[in-house]
């Protein structure tokens, strides 16, 4: 049965599953819709057309489903978050609906917020990511799936971060940071992700790829078009495949500079 605290207010639009559990003082207003197993904790607000996935965890005064911080934005318009299932989203979280009509925010499956995360408007998120205190995703952002983002670091909107990339605490992102790489500072790459290549199980020969991409890209020194022949040239494995489109088809705000 579900566990529904008394001080609890359940908008009657809301579809619960049988064993949902909501703690003290939470609101759920709306058309919102909780899976099995799904626990929300006290003061939390989940709210509009917002879709939460199995055994998801949605921490103490966390808001979910909000509008967006947009000051064009028409409260009237028709857009909700979809959240995947075992994610875990800690204290104090803020995930905000889609700005546009039919537009959602996305989250996929195995994520880990923790305290004061943010994701605005639009984002669009994979599986299995960490995202430490206070980590600041701003609109339209998209986040590819094992990726970790250190504390207090802030992204601005419209970028793109890559599978298995990693980006250092209190970091300033306005540029995309490419699948596969370690990020710091202001738009600043210091190289590969190297252990975490080898704890996501990539054999020796994707490693030896993806190194002999990013030099050739980086550290070369040849002309752009020199490059991309021998991208084309060459035959590459999936993973550096990735990596080579991330880096010549950017989105608009272009790719992070490797610190000298």
């Amino acid at each position: 049965m579900s566990k529904i605290h008394p001080t609890a207010l359940v908008s009657p639009e809301a579809e619960l599953a049988d064993d949902v559990t909501i703690g003290p003082f939470s609101v759920i207003d709306g058309p919102v819709k909780l899976a099995a197993g799904v626990i929300i904790g006290g003061h939390a607000h989940i709210t509009g057309r917002t879709q939460v996935g199995a055994g998801t965890k949605i921490g103490w005064g966390s808001v979910i489903g909000a509008d967006p911080q947009d000051l064009h934005f028409d409260p009237d318009t028709d857009s909700g978050v979809i959240l995947g299932s075992g994610n875990v989203l800690r204290e104090y979280v803020t995930i905000h609906r889609g700005s546009k009509p039919g537009a959602f925010t996305r989250m996929g499956n195995g994520n880990y917020l923790m305290t004061g995360a943010h994701l605005a408007h639009d984002v669009v998120m994979g599986d299995d990511n960490i995202l430490a205190n206070n980590v600041l995703l701003a609109g339209h952002i998209v986040v590819g799936s094992k990726v970790f983002l250190g504390g207090a670091s802030a992204f601005h909107q419209f970028t793109r971060i890559g599978d298995l990339a990693m980006v250092r605490g209190l970091a300033a992102i306005s540029q995309d940071i490419p699948p596969y790489c370690m990020a710091y500072g202001h738009n600043f790459l210091s190289g590969l992700n190297v252990v975490g290549l080898r704890r996501a199980g990539l054999d020796a020969a994707t490693r030896e790829n993806l190194k002999r991409v990013f030099k050739l890209f980086f550290s070369s020194g040849k002309p752009r078009a020199e490059i991309l022949e021998e991208f084309s040239a060459e035959s590459w494995t999936p993973q550096a495949e990735i990596l080579i489109q991330a880096l010549i088809n950017p989105s608009k705000k272009g790719v992070a500079t490797l610190a000298l």
